[in-house]
Parts: structure tokens; C-alpha cells; sequence
């Protein structure tokens, strides 16, 4: 079903290898960010879940006959799956039955529980993560300038223009949602918030029908969200949620409503580059908070643009946020994985990309151009120190700026570009 008017995903190169590998794979994300279209795009047929008409029929067919959803033109488009997890199990058992490639295409914007179904599913349905748009393919990045390319060491200097600060404030209030593209930042971030509406309403109750305190859920959100893109630690969310909500909320809710979060796909955390540096120096081990996408931080928060303009720090913390989401998207299509370091001497770098090859490149991320300079420093000060503790140095080392009007090699080696001309 070839869609007129679809607009190109990175995803896409993964799909359609995984279509020629496995029967059936699986695109989860959040809600809005494009899987359903994207997944229509390379299928023949559809069955999809959520489709109200003749009062949620398909829902009910599912129900009472699982493989009665799977008939159809391969591959076949079975939406939001989860609402029948039984269908994980028709689909895997039609797989074995069937050696053919690629005959199913399942999306689901909530993970559940897996004791919902009986099979893995491992070696039958393959999972892919997507995202919201990344800037690239929302066409906010001209692309003059490869991640890949850089992590490899091919690089070119090119002149890429002026970027504003207030355009770049305009791309984070207004995210990568495919249907908010033609808003504008004001009217986008009404999407972020009804978003995040949804998500405290209606659908963390619909992960497992169990009722949570809307209140705390909130509170807990909002604490997040000042802490974005920061290694914040549960007790010290508890602790900033009393401090400046003036309420409290036990550690084990906050645990509970953050694997609640997870499943829904709002946030996904960025891990620690741990051992992979095999030096002496002792790592932490604390996770960077992130929200799939830095606008809903912001809706959360009811940051506009006047309000980012006179809270630089804080926008330094949403732009470096907006980097990661197109990162992960980036690393993800030449199967690399993202990882941030943070030792016990204060040594910190922003983001670590590891290489299939076990090769690592460092990334700091900054707003201004007049941050290049140190943000490089840092990075060589920081490589000397693991080399000299035995670890491996990096193989590229790279600031990603927001202000910058170029991108080009320093004369210490380090790549400068800026995020507006990245891509994979």
C-alpha cells in the first residue's frame, strides 16, 4: 500500500532488511510517532485494532479468533497488537507454519506484561524501536554532514549557514510528531499536552486497568521533566518533588509509575558507558533521564518560547535532549548503540556512540558556538585520562553545537557540526 504522501523514516532501510530475514517483526514506540503510517507503507493488507467502526469489530474478531486476523495479502499490518495479546502467539505459530519472509507487521505504542502470551517469539518476530522524527527526516537538518561518516573518520569541512536561537527553540517546543509538522511551535505544543493528558487519564489505566493516583503520576512527570537530561536518581526525584510540589510520594511509587512510563514509551533513558572503557577509573552507573521527545518536557512544564529565552540553562538541557532523540535514531540504522560516561573524578561527556566493532566515539553537545572551545578541551582531557588509565581511546571525537555556521575539523582532531546539517 504505497502511501502518495509519505514522508521518508530512517526506520525504512531496517524494515525492509528485517521483512527479508525474519516472518514478522515488530516496530514499537510511542503513541503518534508514525508507526502505523510507516508500517502501511510496506504492507499489503491491514487489520487494525483500534478501528472503531461497527463498535471496535475487529477488536471482537480478534478476540474470539486470533488467526481470522491474519488473513490477508502478505506482508499484513496487525495495529497495535497488544490490544489482543493473543495475537502475539497466532502470529508466531503462522510464522512456523509458514517459512516465508516477511509475512506480518505488528505495532504497538505499550509493551505488556509478557506473561500475556506464551511464546518469545525469538527467531520468528524481529523488534524494532521508533522514534519521533528526528530533524532530518523532518526536514529541519539539510543532512550535508554523515554521524556515520564521522564515526568512521570521513569527514568533510562544509560552510552550513546561520542557524537562530529562536529556530532552534522552535524545534524543540515543536518535537518530531509526524502529524504536528505543518503547526506551528505554538499549535504543536497543544499536541504535546494533550499527550501527556492521555497518558495520565487514560492510558496508563489501560496498561493493566489497575487505577494510579493522577495526582502523583504528575507530580512525578513534572519532576522529570525539570530534571531532563540530567543522571537525577529516584531519591533525589522524591526529594525535588517534595521541595518544590510541596507533597511527597514514596520511592516504590515512584519505581512503579516509571516502569508504567517506560512501557508507554515516554521515556526512554540513556545508560551508562560502563565497562566498555576497561580503565581503572571508577564509572557511575546512573542512567540520563530523557522523554522520547523534548517537547513534552515542555508542555509539562508550560515553557514557551519567551520563557526558554530567559532560562538559557535550561534550554541548554532540552537542546542537548532534542541531540539524543536523533541520535538514537541515527546510531540505530548502522547498528550502533548510544551510551553517556560520568566517572567518580567528575569527567563527563555527553554522549558515547559504540561502534560494532567495539570502536567508541565521544560527543559533547552544546547550544552556543562560544561553548566549542572547552567542549573540546574536555573531550581531549578526558580521552588523555582513560588512555593513561589503560582504557581504549576514542576513535572520534565530536561537538555537536546548535549555533554554529559550519562543519569542520579543529586542528586537535575534534569534528564540530552543527545539528541542523546531521544525519545518519
Amino acid at each position: 500500500m504505497k502511501l502518495d504522501n509519505y514522508k521518508t523514516r530512517i526506520i525504512d532501510r531496517q524494515i525492509k532488511l528485517y521483512l527479508e530475514i525474519f516472518g514478522a517483526i515488530l516496530i514499537e514506540g510511542p503513541k503518534w510517532c508514525g508507526k502505523t503510517w510507516t508500517a502501511k507503507n510496506v504492507c499489503n493488507s491491514e487489520f487494525l485494532l483500534a478501528n472503531p467502526s461497527g463498535n471496535f469489530n475487529n477488536k471482537h474478531i480478534a478476540l474470539l479468533n486470533p488467526e481470522l486476523a491474519l488473513l490477508g495479502e502478505k506482508p499484513r499490518l496487525i495495529d497495535e497488537w497488544q490490544e489482543v495479546p493473543a495475537l502475539w502467539d497466532a502470529v508466531r505459530g503462522k510464522v512456523d507454519e509458514n517459512s516465508s519472509k516477511g509475512q506480518f507487521i505488528l505495532t504497538g505504542s505499550a509493551s505488556i506484561n509478557k506473561n500475556q502470551y506464551i511464546h518469545s517469539g525469538t527467531g520468528r518476530i524481529a523488534r524494532l524501536k521508533m522514534r519521533t522524527m528526528s530533524l532530518f527526516e523532518s526536514g529541519r537538518s539539510d543532512g550535508k554532514i554523515s554521524l556515520e561518516d564521522i564515526c568512521s573518520g570521513k569527514t568533510k569541512d562544509v560552510y552550513t549557514g546561520e542557524v537562530s536561537l529562536k529556530t532552534l527553540i522552535d524545534y524543540i517546543l515543536s518535537g518530531g510528531w509526524p502529524g504536528a509538522l505543518k503547526f506551528s511551535s505554538k499549535q504543536s505544543i497543544i499536541i504535546a499536552k494533550e499527550y501527556i493528558n492521555s497518558v495520565i487519564n487514560e492510558d496508563i489505566y489501560k496498561l493493566d486497568n489497575i487505577k494510579r493516583d493522577k495526582h502523583k503520576v504528575t507530580l512525578l512527570l513534572t519532576s522529570l521533566a525539570r530534571n531532563e537530561s540530567t543522571t537525577v536518581t529516584n531519591a533525589t526525584l522524591k526529594r525535588d518533588i517534595k521541595e518544590k510540589d510541596l507533597d511527597d510520594i514514596d520511592v516504590d511509587t515512584i519505581v512503579n509509575y516509571l516502569n508504567l512510563l517506560n512501557d508507554l514509551h515516554l521515556i526512554e533513558n540513556i545508560p551508562p558507558f560502563a565497562t566498555k572503557v576497561r580503565s581503572s577509573l571508577r564509572v557511575k552507573q546512573s542512567e540520563k533521564r530523557h522523554f522520547v521527545d523534548p517537547s513534552l518536557p515542555c508542555a509539562i512544564l508550560n515553557m514557551t518560547e519567551d520563557k526558554l529565552l530567559n532560562n538559557l540553562d535550561y534550554l541548554g538541557f532540552l537542546f542537548e535532549s532534542m541531540v539524543e532523540r536523533d541520535l538514537l535514531t541515527y546510531v540505530a540504522s548502522f547498528n550502533a548503540k548510544l551510551f553517556h560516561y560520568q566517572d567518580y573524578k567528575n569527567n563527563e561527556i555527553d554522549a558515547v556512540i559504540e561502534l560494532e566493532d567495539g570502536e567508541w566515539c565521544a560527543v559533547e553537545i552544546k547550544l552556543g558556538a562560544h561553548q566549542i572551545d572547552e567542549a573540546a578541551k574536555n573531550l581531549i582531557k578526558i580521552n588523555n585520562e582513560i588512555k593513561k588509565e589503560g582504557g581504549k581511546p576514542a576513535k572520534t571525537m565530536l561537538v555537536i553545537c546548535g549555533l554554529t555556521n559550519a562543519a569542520y575539523k579543529r586542528e586537535d582532531g575534534v569534528y564540530v557540526v552543527p545539528i541542523t546539517s546531521l544525519k545518519d
